[in-house]
C-alpha cells in the first residue's frame, strides 16, 4: 500500500516554523523567504485538512494536532539527517576519523591509543582536536568524545566518564623541606592553573583554606602542558581524573589530598545514529568503554 505523506518538500519548513514558531526565523534559518515558508504550511495543511498555526498579527502558535505533528517531523527529519551523515561518511573502512579536545587527546587517549592500534591494526585513527564542536557530515568525523551536558541533538550521546578535580603534584613533593602532607601546605608550594571551570578559589574554600592566594602560581591555557608542569615538579596541579588517570597509574603523579570536587559535566561518547553498523565505529566505540572501566580501577587504586 502506498504511503501516505505530505508535501515532503515543505516539511524543513513547517519543522523549522515549529521550532521558532516564527515563520521569519524560519525563513531566515533555511534562507527562503517569510512568503515561501507561509506556502508551504498551507501546502501541508491542506493535504492534511487541518489547521497546524493558530495565525496571530505579529505571531504564530501551534494548534493542540500541530504541536503532536511537529514533534513527530521533527524526530523523523532527525532521523532522516542521521541516516544521511552514515551514508555520506568517508567509504574507507580502515580510516576512523575521531573529533575530540586537545587535552583529553594528549592526556587521556593518545597513550592508550597503541593497544588499539596493536588489536586493530586494520584501522588507522585520524584524530582531530579543534577546539569547536565538530560537525560529523561536513568534518567527515566518525565518531567523537565531548565534555559536557550530554545533550547533543541529533546524534547518539553515551556517557563514558565522570569527571573529578582534586590535587595532584610529583611525588618529589612529599619530600624536602616543606612536604606535602596537608592542605594548609600547599602555602609552600606553587599552584598551577589550567582553564577548567573549577579553580583554585574553588578548592581552597571547600577546604577551608583562607590564607592562601588562589590566585598566584603558574598559568596554562592548554591542560596538556598544566599536566606536564605537574610531573615536572613545578607545582600543585587541581588534576582532572580522566586527563592524569595515567599519570597517577605510572607513579609520575600522586594525590596528597584526598579532598576531590565533583564537576557537573561529564565525557560523552557521541556519533550518528545508525553508526555502530560500521564495524571501526563499533570496535572503536566498544575499546573506549573498555580502556575507560580499566583506567579508572587503576587510578583509583594509586594515592
Amino acid at each position: 500500500m502506498p504511503r501516505r505523506l505530505p508535501p515532503l518538500t515543505a516539511l524543513p519548513a513547517f519543522d523549522a516554523a515549529a521550532r521558532h514558531l516564527s515563520f521569519t526565523k524560519a525563513a531566515d534559518e533555511l534562507h527562503v523567504t517569510h512568503g515561501a515558508v507561509s506556502r508551504a504550511i498551507s501546502n501541508i495543511e491542506d493535504r492534511l485538512g487541518i489547521r497546524l498555526f493558530e495565525r496571530g498579527t505579529r505571531s504564530v502558535r501551534l494548534t493542540p494536532a500541530g504541536a503532536a505533528y511537529a514533534a513527530e517531523i521533527g524526530a523523523a527529519l532527525d532521523r532522516i539527517g542521521a541516516a544521511t551523515i552514515v551514508a555520506t561518511a568517508p567509504r574507507s573502512a580502515g580510516v576512523l576519523n575521531v573529533s575530540t579536545s586537545d587535552g583529553f587527546a594528549g592526556r587521556w587517549l593518545v597513550p592508550r591509543l597503541y593497544r588499539f592500534h596493536r588489536a586493530h591494526c586494520d584501522i588507522d585513527v585520524r584524530l582531530s582536536t579543534s577546539g569547536v564542536l565538530a560537525d560529523f557530515v561536513r568534518d567527515g568525523i566518525d565518531i567523537a568524545i565531548r565534555y559536557g551536558g550530554g545533550d547533543y541533538k541529533g546524534v547518539t550521546s553515551e556517557f563514558l566518564a565522570e569527571e573529578e578535580v582534586s590535587p595532584v603534584c610529583s611525588p618529589e613533593l612529599l619530600q624536602g623541606e616543606h612536604p606535602l602532607r596537608l592542605p594548609s601546605d600547599l602555602r609552600h608550594h606553587r599552584l598551577i592553573h589550567d582553564s577548567f571551570p573549577i579553580d583554585w578559589a574553588m578548592w581552597l574554600q571547600r577546604a577551608g583554606l583562607d590564607d592562601i592566594n588562589p590566585d598566584g602560581g603558574v598559568r596554562f591555557d592548554s591542560a596538556t602542558y598544566a599536566v606536564e608542569a605537574a610531573v615536572h615538579g613545578e607545582g600543585v596541579l587541581l588534576g582532572r581524573s580522566a586527563l592524569v588517570s595515567a599519570d597517577l597509574a605510572a607513579g609520575r603523579l600522586v594525590r596528597p589530598f584526598d579532598l576531590a570536587l565533583k564537576s557537573t559535566s561529564k565525557y560523552y561518547v557521541v556519533y550518528p545514529d545508525g553508526a555502530l553498523r560500521q564495524r571501526k565505529v563499533k570496535v572503536f566505540r566498544d575499546w573506549l568503554f573498555s580502556e575507560m572501566t580499566v583506567g579508572q580501577k587503576d587510578a583509583g587504586s594509586i594515592r
